[in-house]
């Protein structure tokens, strides 16, 4: 109900606009971003960081709303019925608009999302808390090996990146470990710290937040992360693990070409804001930067990799 009024007011300020937005010089006014999810997460975390740098650049406020639900499905079923002039702008994440589609019918279809720029994701990592007696990545896996199962991972949510992660781990490894889902990063990171389960497959933003309480064993990044630089990589350490939760920026599907570009081209713009990267850097995300023009390809690439991950978690359409 919320989720509805807020959309009905964004189409009613459109329809009274007196004069025609052009995606030339873009933007020319207040641009409304609607977060999927509640406040004090990774989405809205970046989000204020984009916020600053957009205001900064622009010189037109970039007002930040919050409609969660649904793991972002309530908002991600309403985006193609909002205003399509460029300034209604939506978060959107991977792997969740390909796996939940695949799970059931949860009121979107993976194409029919329109994302324009994806420009960060935050990797998965392996976590224990700092009195675990694992001190490496191979030290866990050695004890896998001989316990199978028993090695407990706390993570954020079912068929999500992080249950992803330790599923492609263990068919990676040949090891055999055990997933156990929590309503959010602040839960899953909790039960690590609390030795409710032996390690997590967090986000390696979470290492920021809890500094010390946490070893870090591995990250699923390319390249080792600068606020990490001591922490191996997954493919370091012989194992081909690459990946995370990517955060982008979506339209309605009506939105024209012209416009689409346009969006695309300022949340590039920002990312390219030193103020920033450096604030993403310290935070531990990973930008990105794909744009619009390359975003069919991008997706279409990530929906073969999750597609593989979804027959591993035995999603099946319910």
């Amino acid at each position: 109900m919320k989720f509805t009024a807020i959309a009905l007011a964004l189409l009613a300020s459109t329809a009274t606009a007196s004069f025609a937005q052009t995606a030339g010089d873009y933007p020319t006014k207040q641009v409304d971003y609607i977060i999927p999810f509640n406040a004090g997460g990774e989405s809205d975390v970046s989000a204020r960081f984009q916020q600053a740098s957009w205001e900064k650049m622009f010189d037109q406020q970039l007002i930040i709303q919050y409609m969660a639900g649904a793991g972002g499905a309530q908002a991600w079923s309403q985006l193609n019925g909002l205003p399509d002039d460029g300034y209604t702008i939506m978060g959107i994440n991977l792997p969740h608009t390909v796996l939940q589609p695949m799970e059931k019918d949860i009121g979107y279809k993976t194409e029919d999302l329109t994302p324009v720029n994806y420009f960060h994701y935050t990797p998965d990592a392996i976590f224990v808390p700092k009195d675990s007696e694992f001190q490496t990545l191979q030290d866990l896996m050695d004890y896998a090996k001989e316990n199978p199962g028993m090695v407990t991972f706390s993570g954020s949510g079912s068929n999500s990146s992080n249950n992803l992660a330790q599923a492609r781990f263990d068919g990676l490894t040949g090891l055999t470990t055990t997933y156990i889902p929590f309503s959010g990063t602040g839960p899953a990171v909790t039960a690590v710290l609390g030795s409710q389960t032996m390690a997590g497959f967090n986000y390696a933003t979470s290492g920021v937040n809890q500094g010390d309480a946490l070893r870090m064993l591995a990250v699923a990044s390319e390249e080792r992360l600068p606020v990490f630089p001591d922490v191996p990589t997954f493919t370091e350490l012989g194992i081909d693990l690459v990946g995370g939760a990517y955060r982008g920026v979506a339209v309605p599907k009506s939105t024209s070409e012209e416009m689409r570009k346009a969006v695309s081209d300022a949340v590039s713009k920002v990312n390219a804001d030193p103020d920033f990267m450096k604030k993403m850097e310290d935070g531990g995300f990973v930008l990105t930067d794909i744009p619009y023009e390359k975003m069919q390809d991008f997706v279409a690439e990530k929906t073969k990799e999750y597609a593989a991950g979804a027959e591993q978690l035995g999603i099946v359409k319910k």
